[in-house]
């Protein structure tokens, strides 16, 4: 019996005294950082390895089916923008092909949207010329032997405030 009340007094402390207490720190915390800096656009950045000798065939590929279909859903809404990087790989583990599309925000970046996947998958039809998303599969399916999915990155950019 001693044991329960105890127990019930140091959760009803911790709902008044450290509760409070943890969130004004989380909050004051946050607004400190964004006393430096404002923040920007969102990147999401996927990283591949090509295969050895693939390079030159990938970057075909890539202008063939990557190219217009990015470029269609930039003229839609759907990315600010998107480039892609090349890296001199350090390791054999590394990357040398990078993927970056540009959004206005993580939500843009991350949430769900039925009507730009509507618009994504309109994008995809017009490029491979069918609705049929297994023929889509088969078409684009030569480039996994071309490269290595090694993860993607969510960044966001920032702009430092200046001194005053």
């Amino acid at each position: 019996m001693l044991n329960e009340m105890k127990s019930r007094n140091a959760g009803k402390m911790f709902r008044q005294f450290f509760l409070p207490l943890l969130l004004l720190v989380l909050f004051t915390s946050s607004l400190l950082a964004q006393e430096h800096y404002t923040e920007g656009h969102v990147r999401v950045v996927s990283l591949y390895r090509t295969s050895p000798g693939q390079l030159d065939n990938y970057m075909k590929y890539l202008r063939a089916n990557f190219l217009p279909q990015q470029e269609e859903a930039k003229k839609q809404g759907l990315v600010l923008d998107y480039s892609i990087l090349l890296n001199v790989p350090q390791s054999p583990d590394d990357w040398d092909i990078a993927f970056v599309a540009i959004y206005k925000s993580f939500g843009d970046a991350l949430d769900y949207n039925q009507s730009d996947e509507d618009k994504m998958q309109k994008i995809r039809e017009k490029q491979f010329k069918t609705s049929d998303e297994e023929k889509m599969r088969e078409m684009t399916s030569k480039r996994f032997g071309m490269r290595t999915y090694l993860g993607t990155k969510y960044l966001r950019e920032i702009s430092l405030k200046p001194l005053k």
